[in-house]
């Protein structure tokens, strides 16, 4: 588990704002550009969840259209981070919850919690898959653990695949029981940040232990799990 990392949120806000522009209305960039002002002048927490929830009907939910000079750009500010999947709803929410006053830390991260308790599905992807630009990501470990738990495999994979986070945060214990249900959903072991850096020595038993319980119920073994042993 690395230390804190610093983020540079004005260059994470500009990119992001950037790629936006491109590919939606003035009249959304408008919409967007005022509900961001509002909140940053500490406008009521309603008006920032009425936004959130608001901004699919604004922007639509295109996938962005991404270069790889984009991606680059996107790693240089926050290495790991990879929005090649991202759609412009989940960019625009992002930006929002960026612009949330972060002064007060207690307030802050009380009302990204309960942006988290009362998001549906689409909102929870956007969320976690953007947990690595938020400020104060050392605070939100627990909150990443509920995304590993979700029964809903979009969610899971929002958290684990693709996203720098967990490998930068995550304990040993809540790094394998990653490892351990991304093979049981069937999420792609490849797609997940960190793998071998983040190997150890009961990860490889824990997948062991997988593999022969597989063997004896005659079910297939999935080739990327030899990966983790060793």
């Amino acid at each position: 588990m690395s230390a804190v990392i610093h983020l540079d949120l004005t260059s994470i806000n500009d990119l992001l704002r950037h790629w936006i522009v491109l590919q939606v209305t003035q009249e959304a960039v408008t919409w967007l550009d005022e509900k961001q002002e509002q909140i940053a002048k500490g406008a009521s927490t309603r008006v920032f969840f009425t936004a959130f929830s608001a901004v699919p009907r604004y922007t639509g939910k295109n996938r962005l259209n991404l270069t790889l000079k984009d991606l680059k750009a996107a790693s240089a500010i926050q290495t790991g981070w990879f929005p090649g999947d991202w759609t412009v709803d989940q960019a625009a929410r992002t930006l929002l919850v960026l612009t949330l006053p972060q002064a007060d830390v207690e307030k802050y991260l009380h009302i990204l919690e309960q942006v988290f308790i009362t998001a549906d599905v689409g909102e929870l992807v956007a969320l976690y898959q953007a947990l690595s630009l938020l400020p104060y990501p050392e605070r939100l470990r627990k909150r990443a653990a509920e995304g590993v738990r979700s029964n809903m495999i979009a969610v899971f994979n929002a958290i684990a695949l693709q996203n720098p986070y967990p490998a930068q945060y995550f304990d040993t214990l809540a790094w394998n029981q990653m490892i351990l249900k991304a093979l049981f959903v069937g999420s792609p072991l490849h797609l997940i940040q960190g793998l071998d850096s983040r190997a150890n020595p009961e990860l490889s038993r824990m997948v062991v232990d997988y593999a022969h319980e597989r063997h004896s119920a005659n079910r297939s073994i999935p080739a990327e799990l030899w990966r983790l042993v060793g």
